[in-house]
């Protein structure tokens, strides 16, 4: 897959894209169709805008980055990315690429499909970015766009997620005049759609439910994605998006004339079909799990009976080093309980959990990563988008039922080059789930009892 020419055109033709657009605009809107939602098609079809003028061109350079090459590290210097994304790269801090973004970056930015097997903090979120980025710039739109009609599409499970997606986007693209728009439920409706038709938009971030609303209400049309990012895949597959997720790839131009990356935390026999069914030649990248957060994480397990859990944690916040805490519970209803006796006793907790209103969520994130909240209390799909540097402790209150989540779950301290600390509590009810633990980890958790202090 060496070589300059990408190894097919990621786009079909103007002519055979108008045919095939032509055809799927037609089978959704059949003369069958009442007369309001067909105008409201025409509507949207009709209402061209030329992409506003780019941002003023910035006297910055790749001189004024400069990264000494080091020994089996890849500089992003060695990509050949553009100037404008450069920038943004720089502004991070970014100097070398992880080890996923090394793997999987001189295939993707040649156009090639791939599938990684990654967790969360790998890198992998600003490989794809990285990829959109580059090649939509690269290779600019020809002709008069449309309101509605992105470049690229990125789908992840969760509305915290696909915010941290945005945000990273928001960063990495700051100078190259992208247009990125998020879509997520929970969410006014009428205020993301006046977003999508303020200008024309480039990226597209958004959770599969509400981007169902968007594509049936005609609101936004999928038929001119030059790259699909489906991330999380494994997680869409658990909470049941998947007749969705194939729902918005058929919509979607097919794999031969679009690029594709497909991102999960495992390889269930599942995710290989689907990878199948969606990709087109890919490159395959195993990011294995001992190679994430596990070094920079103190992992401790304490031996608690179910009585003692409440104690040893409420010991746990009011020490000292105990700065900024995550715990996890396994189901709604024990967060929110454990969220409700902690408010009582006076701790400034938050909680994140599927059946708080988005709003609140967000201001609850928001607090926790200003240092307003000291802990946040969630579940393992709401603690997914949880991107905070700082965070000093990750408390599992009940051991993980999937060992995916456990990497997951520590994954969300000892990040940015820091240090953290994870206690897993251990009890009669759940202690038998440490041995697939183990497994998954390659290594052994040595099991203590907690210290006195934490006991009285």
């Amino acid at each position: 897959m060496a070589g300059t020419e990408k190894s097919r055109p990621k786009t079909a033709s103007p002519e055979e894209q108008s045919a095939r657009a032509a055809e799927q605009r037609g089978n959704q809107a059949a003369p069958s169709s009442p007369p309001g939602q067909q105008a409201r098609k025409n509507n949207s079809r009709n209402r061209k805008r030329k992409r506003q003028p780019r941002p003023e061109v910035s006297s910055w350079t790749i001189d004024d980055f400069p990264v000494e090459p080091k020994e089996g590290e890849t500089r992003f210097h060695d990509l050949g990315l553009r100037d404008e994304l450069m920038h943004g790269i720089a502004e991070l801090g970014f100097k070398y690429c992880s080890p996923i973004q090394a793997s999987v970056l001189p295939h993707t930015l040649q156009g090639h499909d791939a599938i990684g097997k990654a967790q969360t903090g790998t890198g992998k979120t600003a490989a794809f970015l990285i990829t959109v980025f580059n090649d939509l710039l690269c290779h600019p739109g020809e002709g008069e766009r449309f309101l509605g009609e992105p470049r690229a599409l990125v789908i992840a499970p969760t509305r915290e997620l696909v915010m941290q997606i945005a945000a990273d986007a928001s960063d990495l693209g700051k100078h190259t005049g992208l247009n990125t728009v998020t879509l997520i439920g929970g969410m006014d409706y009428q205020k993301q759609l006046n977003r999508l038709n303020r200008e024309v938009v480039d990226l597209v971030v958004a959770t599969p439910g509400r981007l169902i609303d968007f594509m049936s209400r005609r609101d936004l049309f999928l038929d001119r994605v030059e790259i699909l990012v489906l991330d999380e895949a494994d997680r869409m597959l658990d909470m049941g998006f998947i007749p969705q997720v194939k729902r918005i790839v058929r919509a979607t131009p097919r794999k031969e004339d679009r690029q594709t990356l497909l991102f999960s935390a495992t390889f269930t026999q599942d995710i290989i079909n689907l990878s199948e069914q969606w990709t087109y030649h890919p490159v395959k990248v195993e990011i294995e799990p001992e190679h994430v957060a596990t070094d920079s994480v103190d992992q401790k397990v304490y031996l608690v009976s179910s009585q003692q859990r409440y104690r040893v944690l409420t010991n746990l916040l009011r020490s000292p080093e105990a700065n900024s805490v995550i715990v996890f519970a396994n189901r709604r209803d024990q967060v929110r309980r454990l969220h409700e006796r902690l408010r009582k006793a006076g701790v400034s907790a938050g909680i994140l959990s599927g059946e708080v209103p988005q709003a609140k969520r967000t201001r609850t994130l928001e607090q926790f990563k200003s240092g307003e909240l000291k802990v946040l209390v969630a579940t393992d799909v709401a603690g997914r988008g949880i991107h905070v540097d700082g965070v000093s402790h990750v408390v599992n209150y009940n051991l993980p039922e999937d060992p995916e989540d456990y990497v997951h779950r520590i994954g969300r301290t000892g990040r940015a080059g820091a240090t953290g600390t994870s206690i897993s509590f251990a009890s009669e009810d759940d202690a038998f789930l440490l041995p697939d633990i183990e497994a998954l980890l390659g290594d052994r958790l040595e099991c203590t009892h907690p210290p006195a202090d934490l006991l009285t």
